[in-house]
Order: structure tokens, then C-alpha cells, then sequence
């Protein structure tokens, strides 16, 4: 919440749809100013469609919205002047030098002409390109190229900075960097919305929303998901073969997911005690010899998985109950017409 209590954005039953599809399906949420909020799903899941319809590039087809107070519906244009924005496809022009990109966003975010000097050099000192002012962006190593965005992106200080998969393509060293960058932001006061699929950058968010299919799944902090949204127990199992291994767990009754985590598996299961003997006796069955099997605590990657595989399930089970009743309806239908 800002000084005043008001969320820094607030959403409610918000909605777009394309046609018949749906890409975001009446999600609900709130983000308190100063927070790192991120929003957490897989390619397609409808990230990128809330964050362009709360920076005012896409009309909602349903629900409402507010960032910094303001109607996304009405104030747009307002709205565009207190928060920054970085794309997930990169956004500035390769063909101008560093300094150039700096220059032609402090023109577009109209940065009076005193600040601009200091707002230009704060940017480049930020980003780690002093003494690069001269280059042609094109030429910069992408984890360069990243921070000279933020920085392009942050120039007229918002108050709320949307960042869309922000370190897609770039590499460890350079992502964990522009987290220490995220997070300083954020301890000065600005509010960070940022989407994401990697799990490991989820872990750096005060909280985080799930979203899946356009729907939101889970909402908390990283441990509050670890703690309520993982009913069942995990175990981590390392084998000599674990591809096979995989194939012959997901044939397994007691064994509710199971994933590889570079070369060992995590096997969900209800209860660790009861089913981890099951498990191994399946795997000696099968050949597999069991170097490890133990209980650990889920990863945020467990809980994302199980939550999708639930929610999978329950739109299995939705889908045979709707054909289910149609064709209950048309036995009913078609006993009436030979009772007529």
C-alpha cells in the first residue's frame, strides 16, 4: 500500500478476450507500493495481456482495473506517465549508440531539460556503461543490452515499473545482476511488477500470483505457496537410469507427479512415510537401481507443477461431466421422441 493506503495496482475480474478465446479469465489481485510482485506462468498462461492492458496498450473486454489510483479504462495516458515499462522483445534502437537511446527516451518520457543531464548519467552509472556512451547498442552483450533498458525504461523515475520476462535470453550472471538491480529499485520505493517463467527469479519476489490458462491459480508469498499449496509430500529420488525411471513412475498409482530436476526426480506422492517404500519397490522391479530416496521440501517448480496438474485434472473431470450430461440430455431427448 502507497502512504495512504491504496494499492499501487489493483485488479478485479479482469477479462480479455480475442474472439472466442479467452486470454485472461476474470483474475482478481492487489500490489502493495514498494513490493516485487511477480507474476508467475508458463508461455501463453496471459502474463504479457495483463501487463498490456494495466500500461494502457490493450482494452479490457471485462472486470477492472487501477494503477497509481488511476482507471486503466479512462486514464491511460495519465497512467503512462507514472510507471515504466520494459518489453519482453527488446525495446530500444540498435542502430543508435547508448548515449542516443538515452537522449530519445528522456525526450519521450519528457524529462525537463535540467534533469536530464543528471537523470542520463545516473542511468548510464546504474546500467554500467560509463565510458560506453559511444557504442552502438547492437554491439553491447545482451546482459548489457538488458540493463541499458531498465535504465531507458526508469529514466523519469516512475512510481511503478512493469517488467515483461525482462531476462528471457540472457545469462545466469547477467540475470542475477539485474535482480540486485530490481531489488535496489524497489527498496527506494518503487513498485515492481514483473513476469516471469523462471523459478529460481520467483524466489527473489515478495509475492507472487500463478497464473495458468489465462486463470490465477495460487496468490502469496514464495513460502506461503510452499507451505498451503503443497498438501502432498516430495521425494527426491536419484537413479542410475532416470528417464526410465520417469516412464515408470508416472505409471504408478501412489506417485501423484513426477519431474526431472537435472539428473534426479522428484516424485510427488500423499505421504512420504506410506508411499516412499512403494516407490522404491516399483523402481527395483524395474531394474533401476535406487541410489537416494528421501523427503525434501517442495520447490516452488513442485508447486507450480502440482498446481497445474490439478488444475488440469479438475478441467478433465469438468469436460467428461459436460459431455457426460449431453449425452444424458439427448437419451432424454431422443426417449421422449419414441414416447411421442
Amino acid at each position: 500500500m502507497s502512504s495512504d493506503g491504496t494499492p499501487a495496482v489493483r485488479v478485479e475480474n479482469l477479462e480479455r478476450r480475442f474472439g472466442k478465446f479467452v486470454a485472461v479469465d476474470r483474475i482478481s489481485f492487489e500490489v502493495a507500493a514498494g513490493e516485487i510482485f511477480g507474476f508467475l506462468g508458463p508461455n501463453g498462461a496471459g502474463k504479457s495481456t495483463t501487463i498490456r492492458m494495466l500500461t494502457g496498450l490493450l482494452r479490457p473486454s471485462g472486470g477492472t482495473g487501477r494503477v497509481g489510483g488511476m482507471d486503466i479504462r479512462t486514464q491511460g495516458e495519465a497512467i503512462k506517465t507514472i510507471i515504466g515499462y520494459m518489453s519482453q522483445k527488446f525495446s530500444l534502437y540498435e542502430d543508435l549508440t547508448v548515449e542516443e537511446n538515452l537522449d530519445f527516451y528522456g525526450g519521450i518520457y519528457r524529462i525537463p531539460p535540467e534533469k536530464k543531464a543528471s537523470r542520463k548519467a545516473w542511468a548510464l552509472e546504474m546500467a554500467g556503461l560509463v565510458g560506453r556512451e559511444k557504442r552502438l547498442t547492437r554491439e553491447l552483450a545482451s546482459g548489457w543490452r538488458q540493463r541499458l533498458a531498465l535504465g531507458a525504461a526508469i529514466m523519469h523515475e516512475p512510481r511503478i515499473l512493469f517488467l515483461d520476462e525482462p531476462t528471457s535470453g540472457v545469462d545466469p550472471i547477467s540475470r542475477r545482476n539485474f535482480w540486485i538491480l530490481i531489488r535496489t529499485l524497489a527498496h527506494q520505493g518503487v513498485t515492481v511488477f514483473v513476469t516471469t517463467h523462471y523459478m529460481d527469479e520467483a524466489e527473489y519476489c515478495d509475492r507472487l500470483a500463478l497464473i495458468y490458462r489465462g486463470r490465477l491459480i495460487a496468490l502469496g508469498t514464495p513460502d506461503e505457496l510452499k507451505r498451503d499449496q503443497m498438501p502432498e509430500d516430495v521425494l527426491e529420488a536419484a537413479v542410475d537410469r532416470p528417464v526410465d525411471a520417469l516412464e515408470v513412475l508416472a505409471a504408478e498409482p501412489v506417485v501423484r507427479g513426477v519431474a526431472l530436476f537435472g539428473a534426479v526426480l522428484h516424485v510427488v506422492v500423499a505421504h512420504a512415510a506410506e508411499d516412499g517404500p512403494t516407490v522404491r519397490a516399483r523402481l527395483d522391479g524395474a531394474g533401476i537401481r535406487v541410489e537416494r530416496l528421501e523427503k525434501i521440501p517442495p520447490s516452488l517448480e513442485d508447486v507450480f507443477v502440482s498446481l497445474i496438474e490439478a488444475h488440469d485434472r479438475a478441467g478433465a473431470r469438468s469436460d467428461k461431466d459436460i459431455r457426460a450430461e449431453a449425452r444424458s440430455e439427448k437419451d432424454i431427448r431422443a426417449g421422449g421422441r419414441t414416447e411421442g
